[in-house]
């Protein structure tokens, strides 16, 4: 039961992320919304996810995690709901912050409930792959589901499902659901929270800001200063008070320290690339919202598949080489991607699309076993939150760095476009304000005439070099997160010079195990 309930909860944490990025064309149109607000859609969710992930984990430690848990099914309803009646993109982000502060409470108490459920380090690498495959299985369903509905009613309805599968958990978790907490439960780290809010904030704030605009403005310039003050008093904080938010001392496991940043860097180029991606499939193939949910499943659906796999041969091959050969994989899959053009057919990009769902797949589960395995099992609740909580701070960033960058370069391509299509004079001049002031997007609230064929190949033509642009950055992300993976969990000698070698969980296995910890403790 504690593992079928820690997969729902997941399920229930991760369903909005694709249901809104396949529908941002539609929510882009019907609210009249720049690129950058367009980004905050998605950002509202993920923030609050990153900010709050670290403090949900020590409350549920603290008072019980089936407590927290619950909070986080209500809260994803309540967000939901907020979202469902939304008339203004106010209102979306406050409905995307309240369901992200959800998610917030669901990620790190659903891998904190396996943990305690299996504390076995072998046999839990196999009910993590089946958490894995939740989580890949609502970015795989939620683009679906989001399509069907925008294929007959209002983009708001996508928020509708997860509401009663929410409230469904909620009363089946309320009831049979065991309690449980940390052996050494630890107080409540308010400084820390406080600072690694802060520092959050102000990093995803000034970004998205800072390329809507220009990074030199005041308020770019002060969120940037707050997010780096914010985060030196934070590891300040952190080093001294006496029951840490994030123990400082989980860095010192290669095991830990390694997925965390490949997580964070991963999640940079992936999410913010599924950002784009929606964007390409909308604006330049002008495809409808089901047919781009379709696309996605072919990444998110062998995604799916192969997390599943992976969590059953954790045992025979080495964390190390699955999450590098994943990563590498995903690293060719999107420089294959730089050859796809406006007309590109469904054929011609099925089998990248494919090959890059190949690759997460075979990085998701032993990334998130190593992580949770690494550390000893008292602090695996913490280092549960820790590894999502720089995942997510890596996901709001995404979709806030490579949006800047397909904006920025896309803009100043246009004029030239635009010329190659025989556009010049007044419209080229309204086209490119349009533009600076609302993105590609803006494009159709100028009026073009006859000339809305050539407008619009220039369009396309101009979003294709931004695309590419974003590309290059996401494949260098990701083999720079497979360098990480391959030298950071490579086997380490103890003090004594046996190799302790790393089991498929990421934890020390056989008598160089126990020497090993020996040496560390």
């Amino acid at each position: 039961m504690t593992v079928l309930m820690a997969c729902l909860g997941v399920f229930v944490a991760y369903l909005p992320v694709t249901s809104v990025s396949v529908s941002l064309t539609s929510i882009q149109s019907a609210l009249s919304t720049t690129t950058s607000q367009l980004s905050w859609v998605s950002d509202a969710f993920v923030l609050p996810m990153a900010a709050f992930i670290l403090t949900a984990g020590v409350v549920g430690d603290v008072h019980g995690r089936k407590k927290v848990y619950l909070a986080g099914l209500l809260f994803s309803a309540v967000g939901a709901a907020v979202s469902l009646t939304a008339d203004s993109v106010g209102q979306l982000w406050t409905g995307q912050a309240i369901s992200g502060l959800g998610a917030a409470a669901l990620l790190p108490t659903t891998l904190a409930l396996i943990s305690h459920a299996v504390p076995d380090h072998r046999e839990r690498g196999k009910f993590i792959g089946f958490w894995a495959m939740c989580l890949m299985g609502a970015l795989a369903i939620g683009g679906i589901i989001s399509g069907v509905i925008l294929a007959h009613t209002s983009w708001r309805w996508i928020f509708l499902v997860t509401i009663p599968i929410a409230l469904i958990a909620f009363a089946v978790s309320a009831k049979l659901l065991p309690e449980s907490r940390a052996p050494r439960a630890s107080r409540l780290d308010w400084p820390g929270q406080i600072t690694a809010m802060l520092a959050i904030t102000g990093l995803v704030y000034g970004v998205i800001q800072g390329g809507a605009g220009s990074f030199t403005d005041a308020e770019v310039l002060v969120a940037l200063a707050v997010a780096v003050v914010s985060g030196v008093v934070f590891v300040a904080v952190e080093r001294r008070v006496e029951h840490p938010m994030l123990d400082l001392k989980l860095f010192r496991s290669p095991g830990f320290t390694a997925t965390t940043l490949v997580a964070m860097v991963m999640f940079l180029g992936m999410i913010g690339f599924f950002f784009v991606l929606s964007l390409y499939f909308g604006l330049v193939q002008h495809l409808d919202t089901l047919a781009i949910a379709w696309r996605m499943l072919l990444v998110t659906g062998a995604a799916l598949v192969v997390s599943g796999v992976a969590g059953r041969f954790m045992h025979k091959f080495a964390p190390r080489y699955m999450i590098t050969l994943g990563l590498l994989l995903v690293t060719a899959a999107l420089l294959t991607l730089l050859s796809a053009e406006a007309d590109s057919s469904f054929g011609a990009l099925s089998w990248r699309l494919v090959l890059l769902g190949l690759g997460m797949g075979l990085v998701t589960t032993p990334m998130t076993a190593t992580a949770v395995s690494s550390v000893p099992h008292p602090l695996a609740g913490m280092a549960a939150a820790g590894n999502n909580a720089f995942r997510q701070i890596g996901g709001a960033l995404g979709p806030a760095v490579l949006g800047a960058l397909l904006t920025s370069r896309s803009a100043s391509a246009l004029p030239d476009k635009l010329a190659a299509n025989g556009v010049h004079g007044s419209l080229t001049e309204k086209l490119s304000h349009a533009v600076d002031e609302g993105g590609l997007g803006a494009v159709g609230s100028v009026p073009l005439g006859a000339r809305a064929g050539q407008v619009y190949g220039a369009v396309g033509e101009a979003f294709l070099e931004g695309l590419r642009l974003c590309l290059t950055v996401s494949a260098a992300l990701t083999f720079i997160a497979a360098v990480l993976a391959f030298v950071l969990l490579r086997p380490r000698a103890n003090r004594e010079g046996t190799v302790v070698r790393e089991s498929a969980a990421g934890a020390p296995a056989g008598r160089e195990a126990a020497a090993g910890e020996g040496a560390h403790a």
